[in-house]
C-alpha cells in the first residue's frame, strides 16, 4: 500500500498551528503537502481550501487538514468543491466518526477554539481510521446525489 498522502493549509490565524501540525503529521510516517499559507500575513482561507479540496477531487491527495481561527469558514469554502465533504472536528469522537460514518476527505480545526495538543490527538484520531462503508455507505451515497442534482 502507498504511503497516506494529505494536503494541510490555514489562513494567518492559523499558521503557527498547521505548521506544528504539519512536523507531527510528518512524523507519523504521513506524507504532508503544504498548501499554505506560509507566514502569519493576513490571508484569506477560501483558496487555500478550495485548492486542497481540489486535490482531493483530482486525486493528487487523499485526505486534508484545513485550520483557520474557528474551522468554520473553512469547513463552508471546502464543502463547495462537489464531491468533497469536510467536516469541522475539535474532538477524537468527531474526528473518529467523520471518516467511520461520513467518509470525511477533510477535517477542518480551529486554532482559536483547541489547543495543539488537542489537535494533534483529532488528528491522528482522524488518520487512524478508514471509512468502511455499510449502512453509511446508503447514507453518503444519498448526499452525493443529492449535491450532483444541485450542481445540474
Amino acid at each position: 500500500m502507498d504511503r497516506l498522502k494529505i494536503g494541510i493549509g490555514s489562513d494567518h490565524n492559523a499558521f503557527e498551528m498547521k505548521s506544528q501540525l504539519k512536523d507531527y503529521i510528518e512524523s507519523l510516517g504521513v506524507e504532508v503537502i503544504d498548501f499554505g499559507c506560509f507566514s502569519p500575513e493576513e490571508i484569506d482561507y477560501p483558496t487555500i481550501a478550495f485548492d486542497v479540496a481540489n486535490s482531493i477531487k483530482e486525486s493528487k491527495i487523499e485526505r486534508g487538514i484545513l485550520v483557520c481561527g474557528t474551522g468554520i469558514g473553512m469547513a463552508m469554502a471546502a464543502n463547495k468543491v462537489p464531491g468533497v465533504r469536510a467536516a469541522q472536528c475539535h474532538d477524537t469522537y468527531s474526528a473518529e466518526r467523520a471518516q467511520l460514518s461520513n467518509n470525511a476527505q477533510i477535517i477542518t480545526m480551529g486554532s482559536k477554539v483547541i489547543g495543539i495538543e488537542t489537535a494533534k490527538k483529532v488528528v491522528a484520531e482522524y488518520l487512524s481510521v478508514t471509512f468502511e462503508g455499510g449502512n453509511s455507505a446508503r447514507k453518503i451515497e444519498q448526499i452525493m446525489q443529492k449535491e450532483a442534482e444541485f450542481s445540474k
